[in-house]
């Protein structure tokens, strides 16, 4: 090759450069030790990861590969590559561009892949078009998502949820999961040539019809079963409103410690795991603050870079918990290269469910792992922010105080005399109002007490001057 082909003034340099793939270091979670050898067998794919950069610094384009490596791994993937190509957009037939796909397939022919996965959602053809040319199985990042919700999912919810997502992703993609389901046979049935003949007109078209047309029923059905749910879930809501009791939502990017927090707060005992997605069923706690107002405490699934719309949709009566909360404690991982994005992702699908106007905490976890020169230029970022780790306790008595400060305060302020049997009055306004000041007497208790409107209302009868 001529030397004129770097001058920068060519601008060839640049070209070749926007267009190789380049590989990323320290994703490979190949196996080497050979005690390992039947964990090794238990693996059901190994992976080369693809990204294509388009927007942002490199960082960005690592960190995004980064995850999706996390992602294969939870899914119980072997990761032997990592690569990135530097394009202005996605390649319409093969998501890396025709010329790079022979430079991938030498890859995975190397490395013994036998899957390619795809930082993106790829379309039916783009789909179709790689597996046809590099001869492996190729997934993308939502069907990869999809699969860890799959494996993830306990409840009934949850499992018709994620069931939803697949089915609505699979659908416009059957003719793009390889040849197998390319059956279209035509042919005038005159002769026998490669045109096909008697038996082999239209069968393929109709077992894809037929395959579409279950598929939309199966949908249907789910959503009618969803719905059910989401009125069941509606109404358990309601019930809590009408208690008086404020509900707090805990919300964050997937494995930034929701579930660790939540058993720091309140001793719930859930699963705690260090995967992508170990939560997708929501649980729901009760908790006090000093003062001894009662509150609730939500686990929900976690959020992730461009979470598909599919989950997003299937899930939305779940997720719809942090939208009618009255307070979302957003919880970040510190020690995570970019904090940033994952709280500008997580807001991005807190509003896509009507959540972004619930008031926020912003808490950092994890601060016992993360850098001192990362804590400092986070605490410049977000002054108002709380700091925890919920592995060590540390700041977790501040994030106490920081919920009960941000909790609805009671707005009726009243003076009672309560019987002494009317007990069940005394402990509401314990358990959802505030106690000013308490006076034993020979009627009864008199009280001093802040409550809401509703608490207000039954106690009207027992008010006193």
């Amino acid at each position: 090759m001529t030397t004129e082909l770097f001058d920068p003034s060519v601008g060839e340099l640049d070209l070749e450069e926007r267009h190789s793939l380049r590989r990323v270091a320290g994703l490979s979670t190949e196996l080497t030790d050979i005690t390992e050898v039947e964990y090794r067998q238990l693996r059901l794919e190994r992976v080369v990861l693809v990204g294509v950069w388009t927007e942002g610094s490199q960082d960005d384009a690592d960190n995004s590969l980064t995850e999706l490596a996390d992602l294969a791994k939870t899914a119980g993937s072997e990761v032997l590559e990592g690569l990135i190509q530097r394009r202005g957009r996605p390649d319409a037939a093969t998501f890396i561009g025709r010329g790079k796909v022979d430079e991938l397939r030498d890859v995975v022919l190397a490395s013994g892949a036998d899957t390619i996965i795809c930082d993106g959602e790829l379309s039916p053809s783009q789909l179709r078009n790689l597996e046809q040319q590099t001869k492996v199985k190729v997934v993308d990042r939502t069907a990869l998502i999809l699969d860890i919700f799959a494996q993830h999912a306990k409840s009934k919810e949850g499992k018709a949820q994620v069931e939803l997502a697949q089915l609505q992703y699979l659908l416009p993609r059957l003719r793009g999961w390889g040849e197998t389901l390319s059956r279209q046979s035509g042919g005038s049935g005159r002769g026998g040539g490669a045109g096909g003949g008697v038996g082999l007109r239209g069968p393929g078209e109709t077992k894809l019809e037929t395959d579409r047309r279950r598929i939309n029923q199966r949908i249907s059905r789910l959503r009618r079963e969803i719905k059910g749910m989401r009125t069941v879930r509606s109404t358990k809501r309601s019930r809590r409103a009408s208690s008086g009791v404020p509900a707090v939502a805990i919300a964050g990017y997937t494995n930034a410690g929701k579930s660790s927090l939540l058993n720091r707060l309140t001793q719930a005992g859930v699963l705690v795991e260090d995967a992508l997605f170990a939560t997708l069923d929501p649980t729901t706690r009760r908790a006090a603050a000093e003062d001894g107002r009662v509150y609730t405490l939500s686990d929900t699934v976690g959020f992730v870079r461009h979470l598909p719309h599919h989950i997003v949709e299937a899930f939305r009566s779940t997720l719809e918990e942090v939208a009618f909360a009255d307070l979302v404690v957003h919880v970040v991982d510190g020690a995570h290269p970019d904090p940033e994005g994952q709280v500008s992702a997580v807001r991005e699908v807190l509003g896509e469910v009507g959540a972004d106007r619930i008031t926020e905490l912003l808490v950092i976890n994890k601060v016992d792992t993360a850098s001192e020169e990362t804590i400092l230029r986070l605490k410049r970022a977000w002054p108002d922010a709380v700091f925890v780790s919920a592995r060590s306790g540390v700041g977790i008595e501040e994030l106490q105080a920081a919920i009960a400060d941000r909790l609805p305060r009671p707005a009726v302020d009243l003076r009672v005399l309560l019987p002494y049997d009317r007990g069940d009055l005394v402990a509401r306004i314990h358990r959802t109002g505030q106690v000013v000041q308490t006076r034993h007497v020979d009627e009864g208790m008199e009280m001093t007490v802040r409550v809401g409107e509703q608490l207000a209302a039954e106690l009207t009868s027992f008010v006193t001057a």
